[in-house]
């Protein structure tokens, strides 16, 4: 690979990983916390391990303060995206259309999801332990579930853009 076809591919890391991290968190907001209602950003707080005040799901002040704190977290996610969608087109200013469908730019997005799954994982779920995947008796296995799909996607996204080409112009396509 030409250093020039280099820099094409590293141009897209960035933006890539960055959409990526949005987008996985807004999988995780969507499916995780609406559909299937298994957690919400503090379900698994308490004073004694972070100092923040335990808000139960299960009734009305709880569920409105764990919905605020899932709307923040929306929030986040958005300007992800929208920082990603930036970066990209600053960076591309030609064939946004190839760019679009290359194996490089998706690579680093789901490279990105996964990197958010990992850091989500270790700290929300097991360093601060505001909430789990699946709270109960098997919330560690959730949680390593969790974790080895945000590795799995990860390094699955870091193949996938290596498989991608970049044109002469150094460019990726």
């Amino acid at each position: 690979m030409t250093a020039t076809a280099n820099q094409g591919r590293v141009g897209l890391q960035l933006p890539g990983i960055v959409l990526g991290v949005g987008l996985g968190g807004f999988a995780d907001g969507i499916f995780l916390h609406q559909i299937f209602q298994w957690h919400h950003m503090l379900t698994s707080t308490n004073s004694d391990r972070i100092g923040v005040r335990y808000y139960n799901p299960h009734t009305v002040s709880g569920l409105e303060m764990n919905t605020v704190w899932d709307g923040i977290f929306h929030v986040v996610c958005w300007l992800s995206v929208l920082v990603g969608l930036a970066v990209l087109y600053s960076r591309v200013t030609h064939d946004r259309r190839r760019v679009w469908s290359s194996r490089v730019l998706w690579g680093w997005i789901i490279a990105g999801w996964g990197l958010f799954n990992l850091v989500e994982g270790v700290v929300d779920h097991q360093i601060l332990g505001i909430h789990h995947v699946r709270g109960g008796p098997h919330q560690l296995w959730w949680d390593i579930g969790f974790l080895v799909f945000g590795a799995l996607l990860l390094v699955g996204g870091w193949l996938i853009q290596r498989g991608g080409k970049v044109a002469d112009s150094g460019r990726a396509v």
